[in-house]
């Protein structure tokens, strides 16, 4: 673990960061008393209302909606509010206000929010609609010219991963790719290819999506053709035990760098506890630049997000701190906050600099040119593990 005075000069470099982002910046609005004043912000959400545990496949218990966050005022607000069949999980603008919802495994339903609350969300229900063997594995990637969508689904009779390929105006399956593995998860573009790349879990589940038989895990990256759906590579870490799931491309820094959240599967708690959070990859190998020397991060990274200058921001959602790692101090994990429950991340940029969200089991934390603030939300509730920022 890094010394006090370590950490602290860490965190003195990131706040310079910060502050000559902000400096640099265009002239922006400011409050009346003089203070900047936070632009009013507007994210996608799913959550579980009440504080009460629900199966994640109640039909009644889940919500996805527009949460509308005026900083300044200290005000939030719910629109577009819709109840889903079952628990959301990856949420993705549509690019025009609107967004996109997907079940989380083992779930069978897939739709699109309008932000025109005079338009009527379209849904789709793969195994009614299509006769899809398939469920979805909770996550969705929009092709850069809007055309397709992306999802990473599981077939019901063995348990293995499939990339698809849908229409993105009618939701339905243009074309369906057979993956080397189980427990696909997120997707991302690999800009310097246009390929996409697949976090395979590698964990084995059962018919409703719990994870079993630990001892066959075969986590790893691939590299998909985004044409033809052929995998092109794969990378894989030396511990089949550390699963990747969550990706995010870094933003300022001196090369892009993918980091990658993991969650730790050890059989032996301690081992688990002290598993590393963070894998990178740098468009050739994937590494691990941390190994945790104690129980920080718990073995478990909820999500993650880019940070300023390069950074990577993940949630260790079991021990409630916000993690920051940083490459010019690429040993290190900085605590950037405690937060019960932390697990959905996001970054923005406006022209007050760069500023990230924290999602919590209380509300929304919002850091931003080293000022920090929390809204609660606005009823008591269950979030779940992601946001994304539509405005």
């Amino acid at each position: 673990m890094p010394s006090l005075m370590n950490r602290r000069a860490v965190l003195a470099q990131i706040a310079s960061l910060l502050a000559a982002e902000a400096v640099s910046a265009p002239a922006h609005a400011t409050s009346p008393s003089g203070h900047d004043a936070p632009r009013p912000q507007t994210l996608a959400m799913a959550w579980r209302p009440g504080a009460e545990a629900a199966d994640d496949l109640d039909p009644h218990a889940h919500r996805i909606g527009i949460l509308q966050l005026d900083w300044a005022q200290d005000r939030r607000a719910w629109t577009r509010v819709l109840t889903v069949p079952s628990r959301a999980h990856g949420l993705l603008a549509d690019g025009r206000g609107g967004f996109y919802a997907v079940a989380a495994r083992p779930g069978d339903w897939l739709v699109h929010v309008p932000a025109d609350e005079a338009d009527t969300p379209r849904w789709l229900h793969p195994g009614r609609d299509e006769g899809s063997p398939r469920t979805f594995n909770g996550h969705l990637l929009l092709s850069v010219d809007g055309r397709w969508l992306y999802s990473t689904e599981t077939d019901r009779s063995d348990g293995r991963s499939w990339l698809v390929r849908r229409d993105a105006q009618s939701l339905r399956t243009d074309s369906a790719w057979r993956l080397p593995g189980m427990d696909a998860h997120q997707i991302l573009l690999d800009p310097g290819s246009g390929q996409l790349l697949v976090a395979l879990g590698g964990i084995v589940r059962d018919t409703r999506g719990r994870k079993t038989a630990f001892e066959r895990m075969a986590p790893a990256l691939l590299l998909v053709d985004a044409v033809q759906g052929h995998v092109l590579r794969q990378w894989t870490l030396a511990d089949a035990r550390l699963s990747i799931r969550h990706m995010a491309w870094s933003e300022g820094g001196d090369q892009p760098l993918l980091g990658i959240a993991l969650q730790a599967e050890h059989d032996d708690r301690n081992e688990r506890l002290r598993a590393p959070l963070l894998a990178l990859w740098d468009g050739q190998t994937l590494t691990l630049p941390i190994r945790p020397r104690d129980t920080e991060g718990a073995g478990y990274a909820g999500d993650i997000c880019a940070g300023p200058g390069g950074s990577f921001l993940l949630s260790a959602q079991r021990s409630g701190r916000a993690l920051l790692w940083h490459p010019d101090a690429p040993e290190q994990m900085i605590r950037l906050g405690e937060l019960l429950e932390i697990c959905a991340l996001c970054s923005w940029r406006d022209e007050r600099g760069p500023g990230l969200l924290m999602g919590a089991g209380r509300g929304m934390a919002r850091w931003q040119g080293g000022q920090a603030q929390m809204l609660p939300w606005p009823e008591i509730m269950s979030p779940d593990n992601h946001i994304a920022v539509l405005l």
